[in-house]
């Protein structure tokens, strides 16, 4: 992982925005960060940590903090980070949440959290991430590395330098926890040990089971009386009590036996009951039989009884019988004068009928205006009369109802001329007015006209002006690519000044390398080859790894690439350069703000002029529809003259018709209101006459058929056996009456044969039977008592079937579970062997996770030594120690310091201030290595250092310098905070934190400059 710059804005101390570019201090390898206290030193690793996680080293979390307090309520709190993991170019942007006062009114509003992650693909910047939780989900993925390792591996923060190296076991186990993810051996841990309670709880719930069974088992037996005396055959029961010694003290296997043998006797009892329940069903069926016929003799008793009450009942009914028959036969002799008794009273009731209609005509026929004793021969005269005059009336009549109606038409007639009168006058107003209104459009139609002639030189002006302002945005576009071509000509020359040292520094190997061969050569008391002398003093050690001509041609070649590449990246930046000073010069100077005013002012007159050449267009069209509108009126009017005409004469018209209509229909009403009345009341006495002839007509004829009717009646009653009309009329039934007496003497003649046939053949079946019949509650009884005994036996052999069965199960079960717990307790043996070692209940009391622990912390120390024995000059050594810890702590993680000069082992928190921050700084590389390996072989580039190098004496700190130089090689960067004024003299790639007199602080960058 690679820092490449950092972006700090409203951020702590920082209130302008602030840049950090870390690809300028490559060409050094190590910078400084400097200042004085409080300026903002630690803000800078700070930005780099709220960036990627979101929080800061010092304030764990307390985000709200971060925001400076030299902010205005308009000003933004941003951070943003660029680094390389891999090939992978990355950018974060993330902003604090915070409380910052309203803009407008008072009190204070919450700014949000916000967070975005972009990745540079083929040099444009693509958005990954657009809130907190997923650019946190997408870094740890890109990074991983947690927040603790990055602040253990790479940002070494103040206050937590040596906080490893000093914790106690707990403290220490709880860190490498967090750095290796070991908790997972703390759930293995955890998962054993609840096997072993699972294991123990399966032993003991197997032998509750076992208990519950056996237990049931014998009391199956006991409450059964499956005894000894059952298999002897002796019917008995032995209950529990009779058992040898208290049960549950007896062993298990010895139990299971005797419910073996229970089980046998059961089964024996189970035979024996069977047969009983065979013998009880034989004597239960011969009861049923016997029970069953004696019934059926009863039955047939009671049904001969029956036979003789009905014989003697219909018996009773022949007086009634021979009466109805007799009723029958005067009915069917009566029927054939039916028809000439029903035309006589029809005939009779017809004259009735016929006098009172004849009686309610001439009461209407007087009501009209008629005398109350007219004949049939005056009505006749009368009718003709009226009937004349209607047909007279009847047109008079039509007549006076088309009267209204040409009355409507006339005032129709008159609206509609009126009408047409106004529509005329308006018409005429509408023309008038036109010429005026035609002038108006005219002249504004010239107006126009002017104003959309000046629309070529607006769009030329409004292209002119988009140009410039395409201009203006090329120019703010092409300062963004300029930047990142500079900072690529940058990142090349110092590719190729690298370049150029390695082949420098390969070339003065190869030269000292060839002192050490002359020197190989030199032989005592000789002269030597380059200086002559004799003697030979210092002479150069020869070299164990030479340089090669393969080498140095490859050196060579590298810087000859670099230095091409180098040249390419400026002639780049030269051409962007260009570009953007020709996109000025076409923008006349304009930024992109002023360029867009040009061009909104542009198309506002190229609007206006395109807006009047609408206008004219459409003020055009009206003139022409003026033009149009006056030709239309011209007809409308004329035509209005023409109606108007017409509508006059159909009103004459209609005048003269009224008149001669109303004179016709005054001659015909005579004396009534209107001829309708006069028509009304001539056709009413019509009516009445009409009425009063008809109904003398009706009654003359009724009377005569009458006659006749009573004559025929007389002449057919005379010639029948009956005495006169009344008796036959009296004699007569109807079909439905006739069929019920015919029905009723049927039905008791078949029903008398039907019960004397019953009784007969009753009476032979009863011949044998005896008298008095046996007792059938007796037979019931027997047959009850025969039933029970089946029942009885059937269930006390379901009941020993079902015990049996049951006592077999639960012997079966119980063999099962016996068998069962042998095997489960050599497993509970071996879990809790295995969870008891893997949860430290030994000797030191390692539990798994310590162990795995201890393994990495061996690794760790066994890194730290490297750097702290060249750091002590040989002095210390850190070692890892399993020595059991006091007061139940961790044992297997304990540190070290091994003196040189003692020979002994001492506590780390012995040393002095000087030597715990290079132990420190030893353990933290060290850690920073393992961590960086166990994370896949993360290639860490930068690497930070806050404080603790103001307690090394002189010759100490040389040596923590010579460590940190170490560090740069293979093009890794390391910043340290400090104030040491020796470093400040040794590093001379600075980052200066300075103040300003109102609070605010900056930063200045002072990269190192190998000219």
């Amino acid at each position: 992982m690679k820092l490449h710059r950092l972006e700090l804005e409203g951020f702590g101390p920082f209130h302008a925005r602030q840049v950090v570019d870390f690809d300028a201090f490559d060409g050094d390898g190590i910078f400084l960060i400097a200042g004085r206290t409080g300026a903002g030193k630690s803000s800078i690793l700070d930005g780099v940590g709220f960036a990627l996680y979101g929080e800061v080293p010092r304030y764990e979390g307390v985000a709200k903090r971060l925001r400076s307090d030299f902010c205005a309520p308009g000003d933004r709190t941003e951070v943003q980070l660029e680094f390389t993991v891999g090939d992978r170019r990355w950018r974060v942007t993330r902003s604090p949440e915070y409380e910052r006062p309203k803009k407008s009114g008072t009190g204070f509003t919450t700014e949000g959290h916000r967070a975005i992650v972009e990745e540079l693909v083929d040099g444009v910047w693509i958005g990954r991430a657009a809130r907190p939780r997923e650019a946190g989900e997408l870094l740890g993925e890109v990074l991983g590395l947690s927040r603790e390792q990055f602040q253990q591996v790479i940002l070494l923060a103040q206050n937590r330098f040596a906080e490893f190296l000093l914790a106690g076991n707990d403290d220490r186990q709880a860190l490498l926890r967090t750095l290796f993810g070991s908790r997972t051996y703390a759930q293995y841990e955890q998962a054993l040990d609840q096997r072993r309670r699972d294991a123990e709880t399966a032993v003991a719930g197997r032998l509750r089971e076992l208990e519950v069974l056996v237990g049931e088992a014998e009391r199956t037996v006991g409450s059964h009386g499956f005894g000894s005396d059952v298999a002897a055959g002796a019917g008995g029961t032995v209950g529990p009590e009779a058992a040898a010694g208290p049960v549950a003290q007896r062993p298990l296997a010895d139990r299971l036996d005797e419910l073996d043998r229970a089980t046998e006797r059961g089964t024996y009892r189970v035979t024996m009951l069977a047969d009983a329940h065979d013998a009880a069903v034989l004597a239960r069926d011969a009861a049923v039989a016997a029970h069953t016929e004696l019934t059926q003799v009863h039955e047939r008793a009671a049904e001969r009884a029956r036979a003789r009450d009905g014989v003697a009942a219909l018996d009773a009914r022949s007086a009634e019988i021979d009466a109805a028959r007799t009723d029958l036969a005067r009915a069917r002799r009566a029927e054939a004068l039916r028809a000439p008794l029903q035309a006589a009273d029809r005939a009779a009731a017809i004259v009735d009928a016929a006098r009172t209609a004849e009686a309610a005509a001439r009461t209407a026929w007087t009501q009209v205006d008629g005398s109350p004793t007219s004949t049939a021969a005056e009505l006749d005269a009368l009718i003709d009369e009226v009937t004349g005059h209607l047909a007279v009336w009847a047109a008079a009549a039509e007549q006076e109802r088309a009267l209204s109606a040409v009355r409507d038409e006339r005032e129709r007639c008159q609206v509609a001329l009126a009408e047409a009168e106004q529509q005329a006058a308006e018409l005429e107003t509408e023309r008038t007015a036109l010429p005026a209104r035609r002038r108006t459009i005219e002249e504004e139609h010239a107006a126009a006209d002017r104003l959309a002639a000046t629309g070529d030189d607006a769009r030329a002006a409004l292209a002119e002006a988009q140009a410039r302002r395409e201009a203006a945005g090329r120019v703010e576009a092409l300062r963004d690519e300029v930047d990142a071509a500079q900072r690529a000509q940058l990142a090349a020359a110092g590719a190729a000044a690298d370049a150029a040292v390695a082949a420098t520094t390969l070339l003065r190997r190869r030269v000292q390398e060839r002192a050490g061969a002359l020197a190989g050569e030199l032989v005592d008391g000789e002269p030597c080859a380059v200086c002559g002398s004799t003697a030979h003093p210092h002479p150069a050690e020869p070299s164990a790894d030479a340089v090669t001509d393969d080498e140095l041609a490859a050196a060579d070649e590298a810087r000859d690439r670099a230095h091409a590449a180098a040249t390419t990246a400026t002639e780049a930046t030269s051409t962007l350069r260009a570009a953007r000073a020709a996109a000025a010069a076409l923008a006349g100077g304009l930024d992109v703000p002023a360029a867009d005013e040009v061009l909104e002012a542009a198309a506002g007159r190229a609007a206006a002029a395109a807006q009047a050449a609408q206008r004219a267009a459409a003020l055009g069209e009206q003139r022409s529809g003026i033009d149009r509108r006056s030709a239309e009126l011209e007809e409308q009017i004329a035509a209005l003259r023409t109606t108007r005409a017409a509508l006059r004469e159909q009103a004459a018209t209609l005048t003269e018709r009224i008149t001669a209509a109303t004179s016709a229909v005054q001659q015909a009403r005579g004396e009534f209101a209107t001829v309708a009345l006069r028509v009304q009341h001539a056709q009413q006495r019509r009516a009445a006459a009409i009425a009063l002839r008809d109904a003398i007509a009706a009654l003359t004829a009724a009377a005569a058929a009458a006659a006749d009717a009573a004559a025929d009646r007389d002449q057919r009653v005379a010639a029948s056996d009956f005495d006169d009309a009344a008796a036959a009329a009296a004699a007569l039934r109807t079909d439905a009456e006739r069929t019920e007496l015919d029905d009723r003497v049927q039905a008791h003649t078949t029903a008398l044969a039907v019960q004397k046939a019953r009784l007969l053949e009753l009476e032979l079946a009863l011949v044998d039977a005896p008298d008095p019949l046996p007792s059938r509650e007796a037979s019931a009884a027997a047959m009850t008592a025969a039933r029970d005994q089946v029942d009885a036996s059937v269930t006390a052999a379901a009941e020993a079937h079902q015990a049996v069965a049951s006592l077999t199960a639960l012997g079966r079960r119980a063999r099962a579970a016996h068998g069962e717990i042998a095997d489960l307790e050599a497993q509970r043996q071996l879990v809790a062997g295995l969870a008891n070692a893997v949860a430290g209940r030994n000797e030191r009391k390692m539990d798994l996770e310590t162990f795995v622990l201890a393994a990495e912390l061996e690794q760790i120390v066994t890194a730290a030594n490297l750097r702290l024995d060249e750091m002590s000059s040989g002095r210390y050594r850190l070692a890892h120690t399993d020595a059991l810890a006091a007061r139940r702590g961790a044992s297997g993680l304990g540190l070290e310091v091994v003196d040189a000069y003692t020979g002994q082992a001492r506590p780390a928190q012995s040393l002095s201030g000087g030597e715990t921050f290079l132990a420190s700084l030893a353990l933290a590389l060290g850690l920073a290595q393992v961590v960086t390996d166990r994370a896949g072989g993360i290639r860490l580039d930068t690497l930070f250092i806050d404080e603790g190098f103001g307690s090394l004496d002189p010759e100490t700190l040389d040596l923590a310098m010579r460590t940190l130089d170490e560090l740069r090689q293979g093009g890794r960067t390391v910043g340290v905070i400090s104030h040491v004024e020796a470093m400040k003299e040794q590093l001379p790639a600075q980052l200066l934190v300075v103040a300003s007199r109102h609070g605010p602080s900056t930063v200045q960058q002072r990269a190192f400059d190998p000219a």
